[in-house]
């Protein structure tokens, strides 16, 4: 999540952003086995989180121009992290500001028999080119090259983005789940709190954190200034970002386990009430029996061995503050998703590290 509107040119040698607020993802799974305790707490808790929950109906909105399913026994799920600074996340962030953005895009591939997983995230500055789409209030948005990834949530909706990542990739997206960081500071501020320790200091550069060296216990704004710091900590590069994404999941994994928060039901629908509030599906995910009953069949995927992985890209030649899709090892890594094979590991390889060397 960035204070630059998407669209606008990136400062000089401003390196690309490379894996997006990976945290979502155990936002993403720690919600569905949440909603899942919760199922059975009482019919009134149950038609009040059911009630939080939005969803878009791809199907309709997307028609019958999508990629065909190769392995009927997987599943891709696309979460996208938005960014709008309107309403209760413009109090988070800068005031309100028009429009809202898909700061993190991640396809997650569950192999058939759901035992593993694989994230795949898209630098929201690679240039793509953008299908036609149809918005939610039924106009249409003409096709376009070389448009940075993220301007397609702002230009069409999140339908829009599915359709780009299956044209992109050539993978059928089975689920959508969209997460705003408003919703992801209610889950912290549920839990309490989450507990971080650094080994060097956060500088608190362009109004982010400022931590000294050692344990702290943040909360839930704290903590969303914290996975979003970039210039303040390390070299300033998204690779020193994505570290700290890294680590504040496993600290609130770690923090939900020492609190038995399956086991506190007041907790729990605390939790609940928070993530779900914060929530966009698809709409066959769009009730709490079907999350449920997601999660239920998500129970072997273990988060903390879960492999993750930036979408290979490269330096744009015309625009070096862009990337583009790198070939041929984002076709190696598309292809190993769609059939369920392993992926190369030259696949996993970025020519474009994000890193100053």
């Amino acid at each position: 999540m960035t204070d630059r509107p998407s669209g606008t040119p990136a400062p000089s040698r401003r390196k690309p952003r490379r894996g997006g607020k990976r945290v979502l993802r155990i936002v993403l799974l720690a919600l569905a086995v949440l909603i899942l305790a919760a199922g059975g707490a009482g019919w009134w808790a149950y038609s009040h989180l059911n009630g939080n929950i939005d969803s878009v109906d791809l199907d309709q909105a997307i028609g019958d121009d999508r990629p065909k399913k190769v392995v009927p026994g997987a599943q891709n799920i696309l979460v996208l992290g938005s960014d709008s600074r309107a309403g209760a996340n413009g109090d988070l962030d800068h005031g309100d500001v028009a429009g809202a953005r898909s700061d993190t895009a991640m396809l997650i591939h569950v192999p058939e028999g759901r035992a593993k997983a694989t994230a795949v995230s898209i630098p929201r500055d690679t240039l793509i080119s953008r299908p036609e789409c149809r918005k939610a209030d039924g106009k249409t948005v003409a096709p376009a090259q070389r448009v940075m990834f993220n301007s397609v949530y702002t230009l069409a909706g999140p339908a829009c983005v599915v359709k780009t990542v299956e044209q992109l990739s050539g993978i059928r997206v089975d689920h959508f789940v969209e997460v705003d960081f408003a919703g992801f500071k209610g889950l912290v501020d549920a839990l309490g709190g989450v507990t971080v320790t650094l080994d060097q200091p956060m500088s608190g550069a362009k109004g982010g954190l400022k931590l000294d060296p050692g344990t702290h216990r943040l909360d839930g704004e704290q903590s969303l200034k914290f996975v979003r710091t970039r210039y303040g900590y390390g070299d300033g590069s998204d690779l020193g970002r994505i570290g700290l994404q890294q680590q504040f999941m496993i600290a609130m994994l770690s923090e939900m386990k020492k609190q038995d928060a399956l086991g506190n039901p007041a907790r729990l629908y605390k939790l609940a009430d928070a993530g779900t509030k914060s929530l966009t599906t698809d709409s066959e995910l769009a009730s709490l029996t079907a999350l449920a009953d997601f999660a239920q069949s998500m129970k072997g995927v273990n988060p903390e061995t879960m492999e993750t992985i930036m979408l290979p890209v490269a330096y744009d030649k015309v625009d070096p503050n862009r990337v583009v899709v790198a070939q041929p090892q984002a076709g190696m890594l598309w292809e190993a998703l769609r059939t369920d094979q392993k992926i190369p590991a030259e696949a996993k390889k970025s020519p474009a590290s994000g890193s100053k060397g």
